[in-house]
């Protein structure tokens, strides 16, 4: 066993969290159709339930948000008791949980949306790849630019959203501003080409989530919200040569906020935009003065060095966390880890590529028996 920063424990929220790995937010469409939170889907959280803080599955606000297939939801009773359910479960087994409030932008399809095109900061689409659809594999739309009216509804669905999670007992919420979501493609200068006063100058495209800030704030303590940024981040056609000014004035807003975390993806496992040299953890930790998380491709090693430098407070994990149930008790004992390489089974289904994965000691166990017979 080795003695890790990584389980040192961290005080959140009037929380003492049991160590310092985050299992980090991934969208794995198992939710079904009617978008309901369901018992697989907390099987699959409480087989987790040892991470220092649990960020869910990007959750969609509303209808208007929707941009996967069966992924779940925040916006119907039904869904605020099925996610009821699997935080029950959760705090049951000793976990913290947090729900990440999503809404796609143009990263969706009018296949979801009967017919109407998805909305956006602007009337561009996303270049060089194609959607999943309920009706197959699509190339992107035109998005439709929004309207004041849609962006005051589109904020209003916020702090619904923010109300409902708080109901089905979640510890916090994250605004996820990140992956070339919906609020990401308000900040970014090359899909924001707005010429009113949520375009062009940074303060004017850090106004829509300056928005949903205030009214996320109306509902939870500050110390309960967090904000998730892809700085480097290349996927759903993001990355704007100005982007290390821009998330140098976000990081500097968010912090005047006193919110809870902000969370970082300062890795480039997830694609790299390429226009300047990468942001990292150190420079945030320069800009906010809250927890702080980083994010994307991190080892053992590397997330250890980032702890013990100071750069951050919190590191999160996920491909290596899907195939390794018992990620915090592999990584504490040195454990070898199960093979993460192979994506096929990750997205929509059941419990194959999901449940089916076995702690270390499930695997020695059938390994020996194997031996012996």
């Amino acid at each position: 066993m080795t003695d890790s920063v990584l389980f040192s424990t961290f005080d959140w929220a009037g929380n003492t969290l049991q160590n310092r790995m985050v299992l980090a937010p991934m969208t794995r469409g198992r939710a079904g159709a009617d978008r309901i939170p369901n018992k697989i889907m907390g099987d699959h959280y409480v087989q987790r339930a040892d991470a220092g803080l649990i960020i869910t599955e990007a959750t969609a606000i509303s209808e208007e948000g929707i941009g996967w297939v069966d992924t779940p939801g925040i916006y119907t009773d039904e869904m605020v008791d099925g996610w009821r359910s699997i935080v029950d479960r959760v705090h049951q087994a000793g976990g913290k949980i947090i729900l990440q409030l999503w809404h796609t932008g143009r990263a969706s399809h009018s296949d979801f949306h009967n017919g109407e095109l998805p909305l956006s900061a602007s009337a561009i689409k996303i270049e060089g790849d194609e959607i999943h659809t309920p009706k197959g594999k699509k190339p992107y739309e035109v998005p439709k630019a929004m309207t004041y009216d849609d962006i005051k509804r589109t904020v209003e669905d916020f702090k619904k959203a923010a109300v409902n999670a708080k109901a089905a007992g979640f510890d916090g919420v994250e605004v996820h501003a990140a992956n070339g979501y919906l609020i990401n493609q308000f900040l970014d200068s090359r899909s924001n080409q707005r010429d009113d006063n949520y375009g062009g100058s940074l303060e004017n495209r850090y106004r829509f989530l300056a928005e949903v800030m205030d009214t996320v704030l109306s509902v939870w303590s500050s110390e309960q919200v967090g904000v998730r940024l892809s700085p480097n981040g290349v996927f759903n056609d993001m990355g704007a040569d100005d982007f290390r000014e821009t998330y140098t004035y976000v990081a500097q807003q968010l912090n005047t906020l006193n919110i809870g975390y902000l969370h970082v993806m300062d890795g480039l496992a997830f694609g790299f935009h390429e226009r300047g040299e990468a942001m990292t953890l150190a420079e945030f930790r320069a800009l906010y003065d809250g927890m702080l998380m980083g994010n994307c491709g991190y080892t053992k090693e590397e997330a250890e060095k980032r702890l013990s430098d100071g750069d951050g407070d919190m590191i999160a994990f996920g491909r290596p966390w899907i195939t390794n149930p018992d990620l915090p008790t592999r990584f504490k004992h040195d454990y070898p880890l199960a093979s993460f390489d192979d994506p096929s089974t990750w997205y929509g289904g059941s419990e194959e590529g999901y449940n089916d994965y076995e702690t270390y000691r499930e695997k020695s166990g059938k390994d020996a028996m194997t031996s012996l017979t």
